[in-house]
């Protein structure tokens, strides 16, 4: 709707146009006025109106046929027009409406209709106005919303394959840093955690699946409890065993000491569960290593089936160190404990010549927090 509104009047008579250009004005309307149908519809489309004032009797193209003219274009099909006629009202009526028109004015003009029936008009045609603005609103949200749903979705998506093998703060992080990029191959400093059941095979052996399974279970929620609220990285699980490291693909501050701080926890509710399965006849102890060095990581695998790997020798370290460890301990090498030596305490244990590994390794248990 323009301000203040918008008339076209089509008419091929000088006095008529002058009389409704006058009175039109004069009530504060903007009048815009066309000689002949053409260029009605030429003004129309350079200086689109609110409503149409249009003569019925013109030479070469009538009313008749500039109001068919509107009503086939999509974007003036609901312009307001008004048909002007000095002829028989019945007749030009029937015809007027089979051609499209709105409402009908009579010659000679009276000045109270005429004002009376534009102002009709006018605000049918503000409301229509307004329920297309509202519609083309309402369009674009829906695109906008449908857009939004099909990301969170993706997103969505995303999030339950990280999760798979990350916890749910770590896979969070991923998709908030960077997504798969952060999954490509890199190199970086990490601290490895191996977890592994003392008595475990003999365990297997004189016992049914099912014991097993629910032994396994009861240790693994104790814990990827711990891997979970210290920030940890689960690579894999081997039955017993479970590898986790600290770092990435999230870089943290202080991961070794998040490392031996879940060491510690899960040492700390293993407990519970080990004593009831002794009352069992079940004789399982938790053996925990750690180290800290350089690793390359990175998502391996194929499609459909991916896991994120840490390979490098210190991997290789914390297994090895993990094996050395007894039921209830937690061992770790000289690097990891000269980095957390500040928070935690440790005690010396001999040197390991370890599988693999070609030197003797500086082996030490850790105690606990320092106070």
């Amino acid at each position: 709707m323009n301000t203040p509104p918008r008339v076209l009047v089509v008419d091929d008579t000088p006095a008529n146009v002058k009389l409704l250009e006058g009175i039109l004005t004069f009530k504060g309307f903007e009048v815009v006025t066309a000689a002949s149908g053409p260029e009605g519809l030429k003004k129309l489309a350079e200086s689109p109106p609110d409503i149409v004032l249009l003569d019925i009797m013109m030479p070469g193209m009538s009313g008749y046929d500039v109001c068919k003219a509107i009503r086939s274009e999509p974007g003036t099909a609901l312009l307001p027009v008004v048909l002007v006629t000095s002829l028989d009202p019945q007749g030009e009526r029937i015809k007027g409406i089979e051609a499209g028109a709105d409402d009908f004015l009579t010659k000679p003009i009276n000045q109270p209709e005429l004002l009376a029936r534009v102002r009709s008009l006018l605000r049918i045609k503000e409301l229509t106005d307004k329920s297309e603005a509202l519609a083309q609103e309402l369009a674009q949200l829906n695109a906008s919303l449908e857009a939004r749903v099909a990301e969170q979705m993706e997103q969505l998506e995303r999030l339950g394959r990280l999760k798979s093998f990350f916890s749910a703060n770590v896979a969070e992080g991923i998709l908030a840093a960077g997504g798969a990029k952060l999954l490509e191959t890199h190199r970086r400093m990490i601290t490895v955690v191996f977890l592994d059941l003392r008595g475990f095979t003999a365990f297997t052996d004189t016992n049914e699946p099912e014991e097993v399974m629910e032994v396994l279970s009861e240790y693994h929620r104790v814990a990827g409890a711990a891997v979970t609220r210290w920030g940890g990285t689960v690579e894999r699980f081997a039955g017993d065993g479970i590898m986790i490291f600290f770092n990435d693909p999230i870089p943290m501050d202080d991961p070794t000491g998040h490392a031996l701080a879940m060491a510690l926890e899960i040492q700390r509710d293993f407990a519970p569960h080990a004593a009831a399965w002794a009352k069992r006849g079940i004789e399982l102890g938790l053996g925990i290593g750690v180290a800290e060095g350089y690793a390359t990581l990175g998502a391996i695998g194929f499609e459909g089936r991916w896991d994120y790997a840490a390979i490098g020798s210190v991997t290789n370290l914390a297994a090895r160190l993990c094996g050395e460890a007894a039921a209830g301990q937690i061992v770790t090498e000289r690097r990891a404990m000269a980095r957390a030596e500040a928070r935690f305490e440790f005690t010396p244990a001999e040197d390991l010549q370890l599988k693999g590994i070609t030197r003797p390794v500086a082996a030490f248990l850790l105690i606990g927090p320092k106070a």
